[in-house]
Parts: C-alpha cells; sequence; structure tokens
C-alpha cells in the first residue's frame, strides 16, 4: 500500500503546475511490449495504442517520463527529438530504447524504482494523456522454478509477440554448449522453421539470446518468424531446443496459442487385434493432426513385403490390408507391420504372432 501512495504521489508531484491546465487527451488504451520480456539492459520497444485518446492519426507524440528518472527534463513545452515516439499505423505509436541507457540508471535501480511512470504529449505539451505505467515483467524466478521452458505469454496469438525463456541446466549434454537454436513449426510442423546450420542465415535467426548463467531466451512473432498467410488460424508452437551443431537436443515442447481447444489425442489401433492368413488386417487412426491425411504402411511376413497407404482426414484414416490372398502359400508364423503418416513420423512398429486356423 505505501508503495503505491508512493507512486501516486510521484506521478502527481512530479507534473508541473501549468500541465494541470492543459487539454487532456485521454487515458491511453492497451501499452505492450517486444520483447515481451526482457532484461533492462536489453533493447525493447513499447507501444502505445492511443486509439482511446482524441490523437489524431500520424500526429507527433512524445514520450515525457519521470520514473525511474526524467531524461527530457525541463522540456515539457518543448519536447526533445529523442523523446519522439514513431507513428505505427492504426492509432499505434513506437517508442524504442534500452532503459539502463535511456534513464542512466543500473538494472538494480531501475528494479527499486516505482516503475515506467508517463504520458504522451505533443510536442508544446498543450495536449496530454492521463498518467500511463509501462508495465514489466520480470522473470528472474525462472532459473530457479525447475522449468525447462516458459512462455510469455502462455497461450501466444498469432500476430502478437511471444518470449520463449530456456533453462539450458536442466537438459543433459548442454553445460557448454556454445549456441543453442530454435528448431521450431506451427500447427504440428506444418509451417516451419527448421534449424539449418550450414545456413548463416538461418543460424542467426533460430539463435537464443544468452542471458547469462545457463538460461536462454527466444523472441517472436509468430507471423512473421514463419511468413504465414494472412487467413491462418494458429493452434499451436512446437519446438526444440538444439545445441550447436545439432550435439544436442532438448525434448520435444508444445504451446497451445490462446483461446485454442486442443482437441483429443489421436487414438491408432489394429482390428482384429489377432489375426491369421485368412484374415484382413484393419489398421484405424482417429483424431489426426490437420497435416497428417495418409498412413503408410510394410508388412513383413518373412520374406515377403506388402506395401500400400490409406487416405483421410482429421476425424479418420482406415483401410484394409489382404492377408488372404497376400500371405497366401507364403510360410511365415508372424508379420512385422510398420505404420508412418504422410510426414515421415512412425505411427506403430509392431509385432503381430500369425495364429493358426483350423
Amino acid at each position: 500500500m505505501k508503495k503505491l501512495i508512493h507512486i501516486l504521489l510521484l506521478a502527481f508531484v512530479m507534473v508541473p503546475n501549468f500541465v494541470q491546465a492543459q487539454q487532456s487527451t485521454g487515458t491511453p488504451g492497451k501499452i505492450w511490449s517486444y520483447p515481451v520480456v526482457y532484461k533492462y539492459d536489453e533493447e525493447v520497444t513499447w507501444f502505445f495504442d492511443l486509439s482511446t485518446t482524441t490523437f489524431a492519426e500520424n500526429e507527433d507524440v512524445y514520450l515525457w517520463i519521470w520514473s525511474p528518472s526524467e531524461p527530457d527534463a525541463g522540456n515539457f513545452e518543448n519536447s526533445s527529438e529523442f523523446a519522439k515516439l514513431t507513428y505505427v499505423g492504426n492509432k499505434v505509436w513506437s517508442f524504442k530504447l534500452t532503459p539502463t541507457v535511456y534513464f542512466s540508471k543500473t538494472p538494480a535501480e531501475i528494479a527499486a524504482s516505482a516503475g515506467f511512470w508517463c504520458r504522451l504529449k505533443d510536442k508544446t505539451g498543450t495536449k496530454q494523456t492521463e498518467v500511463a505505467n509501462v508495465v514489466y515483467t520480470p522473470f528472474d524466478d525462472f532459473s530457479t522454478a525447475n522449468e525447462i521452458i516458459r512462455a510469455y505469454p502462455p497461450a501466444p496469438t498469432l500476430t502478437g509477440g511471444l518470449s520463449i525463456l530456456f533453462n539450458a541446466n536442466l537438459v543433459p549434454g548442454f553445460e557448454d554448449a556454445t549456441s543453442v537454436h530454435f528448431h521450431s513449426g506451427l500447427n504440428n510442423w506444418d509451417l516451419k522453421q527448421e534449424y539449418q546450420a550450414w545456413l548463416p542465415e538461418i543460424v542467426e535467426k533460430t539463435k537464443l539470446k544468452n542471458l547469462g548463467g545457463g538460461i536462454y531466451k527466444m523472441d517472436l512473432i509468430p507471423s512473421v518468424y514463419y511468413n504465414a498467410p494472412a487467413d491462418y488460424v494458429m493452434q499451436n508452437l512446437v519446438f526444440l531446443m538444439v545445441k550447436d551443431d545439432w550435439a544436442g537436443t532438448s525434448p520435444d515442447q508444445v504451446i497451445n496459442a490462446a483461446e485454442y481447444i486442443p482437441p483429443p489425442p489421436p487414438k491408432f489401433m489394429f482390428f482384429p487385434s489377432q489375426v491369421s492368413k485368412k484374415d484382413f488386417l484393419g489398421i484405424i487412426r482417429t483424431n489426426n493432426e490437420s497435416n497428417v491425411n495418409k498412413l503408410i504402411y510394410t508388412v513383413t511376413a518373412g520374406d515377403h513385403i506388402i506395401n500400400g497407404e490409406f487416405s483421410g482426414g482429421v476425424s479418420e484414416i482406415k483401410g484394409f490390408v489382404n492377408l488372404v490372398s497376400e500371405l497366401n502359400g507364403v510360410n511365415a508364423t508372424e508379420i512385422h507391420v510398420l505404420v508412418k503418416d504422410n510426414n515421415g513420423r512412425t505411427i506403430s512398429d509392431t509385432v503381430m504372432p500369425l495364429k493358426t486356423v483350423d
């Protein structure tokens, strides 16, 4: 409570008396940052949605901020050019800064301050917003949280920012990593950005930022990073972290998109569960991923090999292997059934005894 009172007093005491007579343009709408989470000595861009104010499209808008310090002190009636925001479009303005540099403060000093308190104004101060706060999200607890991965936000959107933290200390073999890379895709690898260690531009694009102490961070906007079509619907982001030139990998990870309800898990089965040479072997998989539309099978009985495939969709892929004709005269007591999907992923690798029929 004391800190809240201090912040409110600071917001008003720091405002010169003549400001109270100025025209208020209203309260800023949404305020956000990219990266979503950042250290105080990292470069960040703040975004201000002023569609809830009376500022006009493309109008010159300036940042007047007094906490953690007041970089443009004494210039309320004639803002400096370094305090000018950039118009992004659709009544959104941005401001790029490195907090430790802009405020001439150490990370510890900024952390101990009241936070980022400001107004948005025109150059001469005749118009200004109500007092606003740029919220900062600390993440110091991640290093001791026993989590391999943490996402901000935990349920991302296609066009919004996403920061993913990775604790390499929790993955065996990553201790001496010289770099960590992001091997990933949207919607179960439908749109993917593979880590290709032989391509310098891909090495740079997929490289995580080393925050020190075995903690790494990946920042991206999914629609931009994966060059997604305008009408693309993001369901999830699947990925793994790669050490150096594929010297090691993390376990597979998945982050579900905002407001997306994951479907029931895929279900695979053979029927009947016991087969003979006089049966049709049924193969079925339901609740398939959106990019799975085929099951490709190889049935091996002794020296005899049967190849084929079935097509289907998300709800079901189903078909039958005619063992009656295929195994007529074949000397075998069991069959080996290998089933893969159209993406080359193994769905089932099974040995099935052939029961004897009188």
